[in-house]
């Protein structure tokens, strides 16, 4: 039986890089991942291969990057001088937070620096990556009409916070 869009659903789950086996996020022996199934709150791929298994099934899946957090982008890089990182003890490699023009919010990475500038990344940390998830439906439920119009599930701390696993947490 496949879970329908609208049916708040708990997962315990495992992520690795299908690549290198590196393990990226995992849950199994802490508390589920509740999410509303068609809510767009995890990466596309896992949510079409959990629509389509039933409570207490579980599944190794890969996700190719395109369905998960989409492709690498070599474009989206972009020089900025050092000066405007005053005050923030710069390394390579780390996660920088921001507004846009627009005023959302960004989430950068510290590609690299030199004397006069600071390369940075606007791709989401796990773009052009493939995700082997290996997934356990553990309950389903019917969403309250509240959970439906708003998207925020009732008694759900979304990945305790984290948003690790990609859930989008309201």
């Amino acid at each position: 039986m496949s879970i329908v869009k609208n049916t708040v659903v708990s997962i315990e789950y495992e992520v690795k890089d299908a690549l290198s086996g590196e393990l990226i996020d995992s849950n199994k022996g802490g508390g589920a991942l509740e999410f509303l199934m068609g809510g767009g709150h995890i990466v596309q791929g896992l949510e079409e291969a959990v629509s389509l298994m039933s409570e207490g099934e579980s599944r190794r899946l890969v996700v190719p990057s395109e369905k998960a957090y989409g492709t690498y982008d070599a474009d989206a890089l972009e020089r900025i001088e050092k000066e405007q990182f005053n005050g923030i003890d710069l390394r390579e490699g780390m996660t920088l937070y921001g507004s846009s023009e627009n005023g959302q919010n960004v989430q950068v990475t510290v590609k690299s620096i030199d004397a006069d500038t600071v390369t940075i990344d606007y791709n989401h940390p796990l773009a052009g990556k493939n995700l082997d998830f290996d997934v356990r439906v553990v309950k389903t439920r019917e969403a309250t009409a509240h959970e439906i119009a708003t998207g925020v599930l009732e008694n759900s701390e979304c990945c305790g916070g984290e948003g690790g696993c990609g859930c989008h947490c309201h």
